[in-house]
């Protein structure tokens, strides 16, 4: 059940992100996060995304979220949600949602990843460390 959380929460401050921007902190320009060159989708139409993401200090819990497009690039979908930990190392993340088979097709896709915590106090307003959007490969796992 924790990790149900963990995606509500992640969704609702991508939601959050879209619906109010300048009421959104941006953290030290050291915080990063990459997206690996290939994502995978299996028969059963589950996709992973992942990457790596440092991050220095957080306010309250952090998330990566991440999302795809493929075809049409103005249309992306959230694919599963990860916690982090912002103790200035490298971590992997990896983000996996199973759905409809044929939703993801091998070939090119776009990968928007963004590292970001929620404020511990009040409304939990997120504050992104890192984003980046770039082109990958999607395989056949």
């Amino acid at each position: 059940m924790m990790f149900r959380q963990a995606v509500g929460a992640a969704a609702g401050a991508a939601l959050l992100l879209l619906l109010a921007p300048s009421a959104i902190a941006v953290s030290a320009p050291s915080d990063e996060v990459t997206v690996d060159p290939t994502a995978t989708v299996e028969a059963d139409g589950t996709i992973t995304l992942s990457g790596t993401y440092r991050c220095t200090s957080a306010a309250g819990p952090v998330f990566v979220s991440s999302t795809v497009s493929q075809g049409d690039p103005r249309v992306s979908r959230p694919i599963g949600g990860s916690s982090a930990v912002c103790d200035g190392a490298e971590h992997r993340w990896s983000n996996s949602e199973k759905r409809a088979p044929r939703f993801l097709v091998p070939g090119p896709a776009r990968v928007e990843a963004t590292v970001f915590d929620l404020s511990a106090t009040g409304l939990p307003l997120p504050s992104v460390h890192a984003t980046r959007e770039q082109g990958i490969t999607v395989a056949q796992g």
